[in-house]
């Protein structure tokens, strides 16, 4: 059973958006969970697929061969998302492109055919192979899974890159970059230069305070400098970002979010530097002022950055 084709126009955004219901069967039996994606077109072989529960967002680019799809959510998500994508065209999935490591923006890679081709940077690659928790999240009861073990190495990347690379040429060309830890120690900017659009992940998931993963090699102090050097190498090429989590996003938004993190850098490491505690830093901050529309931070996960900022700060 599938909900009905669902139309919607976001103003703010200047996209269409859509919704379908793909629906799985439970572990145990039981009513079917449901499994929505949205999809907001933003050019006409580009489009954004979200979903409640599903993890980060997808980007999905259709060029003259074939479907390049970065990032593909939580577990039981990649089978939703390869039916949308048959649902805008009849190409094959050829190639995934993971942003970072996190089993929101992965574990879908297991349910695509074997033939397609995972990409992703370096450190990343690592990363996947052991699939860590984050720093900061609980592991789920009975402990961490692997899904990449449990499918017997199946949606691992077989390609990489240190610092950049380029995939395709003239409309379907693809520019992949590094610019340092952040989220993690290999958090991927996803360019579609012909488009003006770049793929940010969880390094620029929204405006907010990001989760830092020092498990995966994040880094509070290095955060900002990693978002500035992105801003600054991109700004002639991009106008529209997708962020990891939040709605489509733009260059000031990135700049104002690479200005945050150093910021709460700063405001912690002069906290360190006074003799204050990580409980008095974080009884005492508050999000500047200047940055609105920011979402309060919650508890756990300021607090745990502040003790990120006070380990890495010597």
């Amino acid at each position: 059973m599938k909900r009905q084709l669902v139309l919607g126009v976001l103003m703010a955004m200047g996209v269409v958006a859509i919704g379908k219901a793909a629906w799985q069967q439970p572990a145990g039996g039981g009513q079917p969970a449901a499994r929505v994606i949205e999809v907001d077109k933003l050019r006409d072989n580009l489009y954004v697929m979200r979903g409640t529960g599903g993890g980060g967002n997808s980007a999905v680019f259709i060029t003259t061969t074939g479907v390049v799809v970065v990032d593909t959510k939580n577990p039981g998500w990649g089978q939703p998302l390869i039916d949308e994508i048959k649902r805008l065209t009849p190409k094959p999935v050829t190639m995934i492109i993971n942003t970072h490591t996190h089993g929101d923006h992965v574990s879908g890679n297991v349910e695509f055919p074997a033939t397609v081709e995972v990409v992703t940077q370096e450190n990343t690659a690592k990363n996947m192979q052991e699939m860590r928790g984050p720093t900061g999240i609980a592991p789920p009861a009975g402990g961490a899974v692997n899904i990449f073990k449990q499918n017997n190495g199946r949606g691992l990347p077989k390609k990489t890159f240190k610092d950049d690379m380029t995939i395709g040429k003239d409309a379907d060309r693809i520019e992949l970059y590094y610019f340092g830890r952040g989220h993690t120690n290999g958090d991927a900017f996803v360019v579609f230069p012909a488009l003006r659009i770049m793929h940010a992940g969880d390094i620029f998931s929204g405006k907010n305070i990001p989760l830092l993963d020092a498990v995966n090699g994040g880094s509070g102090v290095e955060i900002g400098k990693t978002l500035d050097r992105a801003a600054k190498k991109v700004k002639n090429k991009v106008d529209t970002i997708i962020t990891g989590h939040s709605t489509v996003m733009n260059m000031a938004d990135l700049q104002e979010y690479a200005a945050f993190n150093d910021d709460f850098r700063d405001t912690v490491q002069a906290g360190k530097k006074s003799g204050k505690t990580v409980d008095q830093v974080f009884a005492a901050y508050k999000i500047p002022e200047k940055y609105k529309g920011y979402a309060p931070p919650a508890e756990a996960r300021l607090k745990a950055n502040i003790q990120i900022v006070f380990d890495e700060t010597k």
